[in-house]
């Protein structure tokens, strides 16, 4: 795995961890829409292209939701505020 796909799996198993406290459905739905909502397309093509094996089970699962079904809707007050005015944030500054 390449430095910067390594970056990219460590970067979602660290979100997965921060809504882990919210239970693990919804730390998965909030995952996933901390990805699709501040990610750069080439970011997340990397984890999409990832080894599932490398993520924690809560980011696995992110992944695959965005991958299989897309963007969950706004999970957190974060995610919420981004949309706002267009915004469209992105991690990849």
């Amino acid at each position: 795995m390449s430095g910067t796909r390594e970056a990219v799996v460590r970067m979602a198993n660290q979100i997965a961890r921060n809504f882990v406290a919210i239970g693990h459905d919804k730390a998965v739905l909030a995952t996933a829409d901390h990805i699709e909502s501040f990610w750069d397309p080439r970011m997340k093509d990397m984890i999409f292209n990832a080894d599932p094996s490398a993520l924690d089970p809560i980011a696995a699962e992110a992944v695959a939701h965005l991958y299989e079904k897309g963007h969950p809707g706004s999970q957190t007050r974060a995610t919420d505020f981004s949309k706002h005015g267009d915004l469209h944030n992105s991690d990849a500054g």
